[in-house]
């Protein structure tokens, strides 16, 4: 299976699992992820969703015989699955649960794309990173609203237009990763931040994603008056109100999940 699909201790782990070729992704791989993402955020016992992959590279992005067959597609089809990744990466950016991605080889093209639209990302010093489709003859154009966001639009002119690769440091200056950390310390990173992620309510979790894309453009009268209606509901919920008592009575909250 090109997707290998876990259940531990709250957190669905999805694997990619085509290391021969990279973990390169096809249409049938982003349809399983998309079913992924979208099945583990509405399960109320899964609180995280992880992204690893198998093998040496994290993911190299189009699958070479896929990107054979775009070529003969029509531009009505070429519409059609390229709407299917944006669905993919709109599905990850929006979804209610907190993602990570472990990125523990080198990601190019759309890979990076799904690195952007999780959460948390932690990648190993080795990792490289490339936004390679002008190399191609192609453009970014379905992963760009998450890069330009993640990495300023001064830096995607950059590495959009050069197709250079850069390496996990840069990746983290740029604000594409969160955290550079040695192969031997990954797994130990990655569950410091399941284990912190863990202590937050689901719902305020969910709704502070839904904060933090709505308060994400220009400030303006609207997204003031936005704000502050979404703290008053988050009050005024049931984890608002648990999380508040549980911290006057000094006790860990029971969380909730409304």
């Amino acid at each position: 299976m090109s997707l290998l699909i876990t259940h531990q201790d709250g957190v669905a782990v999805l694997t990619l699992n085509r290391p021969e070729v990279h973990n390169a992704f096809d249409d049938a791989l982003i349809a399983a992820l998309t079913a992924a993402y979208a099945a583990a955020g509405q399960d109320p016992a899964v609180r995280a969703i992880l992204l690893r992959a198998e093998g040496p590279s994290f993911c190299s992005g189009g699958d070479l015989n896929w990107m054979r067959r775009m070529a003969a597609y029509s531009v009505e089809d070429n519409l059609d699955d390229a709407r299917r990744l944006g669905a993919l990466m709109h599905t990850i950016d929006a979804c209610p649960k907190p993602t990570l991605a472990r990125v523990q080889g080198s990601a190019f093209a759309g890979a990076i794309g799904l690195i952007a639209c999780s959460d948390i990302a932690v990648a190993v010093p080795e990792a490289l990173f490339a936004v390679t489709e002008v190399r191609i003859g192609l453009i970014p154009a379905v992963i760009s609203p998450y890069l330009v966001r993640a990495m300023g639009a001064r830096q995607a002119r950059r590495y959009f237009l050069t197709a250079e690769r850069f390496d996990a440091q840069t990746a983290l200056a740029l604000g594409l990763i969160h955290e550079v950390v040695p192969t031997d310390a990954l797994d130990a990173t990655i569950a410091r931040y399941l284990k912190a992620l863990a202590a937050g309510s689901p719902a305020a979790i969910a709704a502070t994603k839904q904060l933090v894309a709505a308060v994400d453009q220009p400030l303006s009268d609207e997204v003031i008056a936005d704000t502050s209606r979404r703290i008053a509901d988050q009050r005024a919920s049931r984890d608002g109100r648990e999380g508040l008592t549980a911290f006057l009575e000094k006790r860990k909250p029971e969380w909730g999940h409304s």
